[in-house]
């Protein structure tokens, strides 16, 4: 399905601060859906001005939807809907009318005229920079009409400001932070605040939440941020933030915390008619999803430490085994400890990287480089060999990370040992990364592969280690080959798991 950006710019004349506040309205207005229990659809005029483009759409979580379908994308000729073409001219909202009982339901249309208009940015004295740029339907079901209750009262009547001040382009709020995906809904809980701050009106859901705060008293007619402030800071300063966002004087967001208990607090100023009414606060316990943020962050801290530990271990170990090569006198069993301080070695940067990182995934090409430069030190100083790495890794799992740090440190250690023993060289490792897949050569140019090589019958110690972290662990695939030109070729194939 398109996008509101692609649908936009194909079919209407938004520029890019027009855009800007689309996506700001529609990242918002789920507000206005369910304090209305409508739905809601987004009419752009059409660039050449013969009608109108639907280019987004919510629909209530408070009440029955009107459109089971997607109508984004939609395309209607000026004239085929009268409110929307009403609304759009004579810049006003349009609620006249009997409900529509084409669908079989009772529905309820209205319609609000979009404004942008830069309030923050105009000089006192002169017209704000103002511009309309399309209609929102608001399409009520009222298929299960009954005498509203005062919550669902104050709901509509905070969406009836609501919509006036998209009509006034006041809503969304020019240069606001940015709403977080977890902020408060309308079903979270709900304070209607007067001009100065004192509650007129809170949802059952709103109620419960100050009352696990330690909240005994009424909350209709206190001051919030007063009250707010006495739960949760007797013993220390106030938040300035809590009383900005509890006087609901700014769009902002807050917690406060009392007893173990974590409430998150959204302001949304009332301005119509160029004048504060009051505000909307939305109120939600957050209280269990803190107490699970904790325990993750505890889990990640404890893993990283023992991946810290692990290295700290694994280094020790490569230290004696390189204290215990020294001391041996017989060159087989001295080169038979330094690759196994490789091979240690090359674990442990895994785990030095894991330590860092709050997740159980790797930037492999950093690890890569650093066995690469492993392999380097090793080479005869006459040979010259300067291994390279060619494309990315990109991010890895620590299970896929582990066993393939292994297997390029006994790629390249034997590539620099054997296949480029005593001579120049070049020795390549080249990556391809595709959605599903990982594919390594590593690449050398030297003497090749001895007469009547076979994998499945070698005895080296480093290529079974090899096919049994390929094959056995990482379930991919190994060839060895001689390289076109002269040389060895391996090449590797690692199925990557779906993201």
């Amino acid at each position: 399905m398109p996008t509101l950006s692609d649908l936009a710019v194909r079919h209407t004349a938004l520029d890019d601060a027009d855009l800007e506040w689309m996506h700001s309205l529609v990242s918002d207005w789920q507000l206005l859906a369910d304090l209305s229990f409508a739905d809601l659809i987004l009419w752009i005029p059409l660039r050449e001005g013969s009608g109108w483009i639907a280019i987004a759409q919510m629909r209530p979580t408070t009440g029955p939807t009107v459109y089971h379908d997607d109508v984004v994308g939609t395309i209607i000729a000026k004239g085929e809907r009268e409110l929307i073409d009403t609304a759009w001219n004579e810049r006003r909202i349009c609620r006249e009318g009997d409900p529509d009982w084409s669908s079989g339901v009772p529905v309820r249309e209205e319609t609000i005229p979009v404004r942008r208009a830069d309030l923050a940015g105009s000089v006192p004295g002169e017209t704000p920079v103002q511009r309309y740029l399309g209609v929102i339907q608001r399409s009520t079901n009222l298929s299960s009409a009954r005498t509203p209750s005062r919550l669902e009262l104050t709901y509509l009547q905070s969406a009836s400001d609501l919509a006036q001040m998209v009509a006034e382009g006041r809503f969304p709020f020019s240069g606001a932070e940015p709403i977080l995906v977890r902020s408060p809904r309308v079903g979270d809980g709900l304070l209607r605040l007067d001009r100065v701050g004192r509650v007129t009106y809170a949802s059952p859901n709103a109620l419960s939440a100050y009352r696990r705060l330690g909240l005994t008293a009424d909350l209709v007619g206190a001051e919030l941020g007063r009250t707010t402030a006495t739960l949760c800071y007797a013993d220390e300063p106030i938040n300035e933030n809590l009383m900005v966002v509890a006087s609901g004087k700014e769009p902002r967001e807050t917690e406060v915390e009392s007893g173990g208990t974590v409430v998150q607090l959204r302001a949304i100023p009332l301005v119509v008619g160029g004048g504060r009414i009051g505000a909307l606060v939305l109120i939600r316990d957050v209280t269990e999803l803190r107490r699970r943020e904790r325990e993750l962050m505890t889990k990640d801290a404890t893993i990283r430490e023992i991946h810290h530990r692990v290295k700290n271990n694994l280094q020790t170990v490569a230290a004696l085994l390189r204290l215990q090569a020294r001391r041996l006198q017989v060159p087989e069993g001295r080169e038979a400890l330094e690759e196994a301080v490789r091979r240690v070695g090359s674990i442990a940067i895994v785990h030095e990287t894991l330590s860092h990182t709050p997740e159980e995934q790797v930037d492999f090409d950093d690890i890569a480089d650093r066995v690469i430069a492993m392999a380097s030190e090793v080479s005869a100083p006459e040979a010259q060999v300067v291994p390279r790495r060619v494309g990315t890794f990109g991010v890895l799992r620590s299970e896929i990370a582990t066993p393939l740090a292994m297997v390029l440190t006994e790629l390249l250690q034997n590539a620099v040992q054997h296949g480029l023993a005593h001579r120049p060289g070049r020795l390549q490792v080249i990556v391809s990364r595709g959605a599903d897949r990982l594919d390594v050569v590593v690449s050398d140019d030297g003497t090749g592969l001895p007469e009547g090589f076979d994998l499945e019958l070698s005895t080296s110690l480093g290529l079974q280690i090899v096919r049994t972290l390929v094959v056995g662990e990482l379930s991919g695939r190994l060839a060895i080959e001689p390289r076109q030109g002269g040389g060895t070729e391996v090449t590797l194939v690692i199925p990557l798991p779906a993201a």
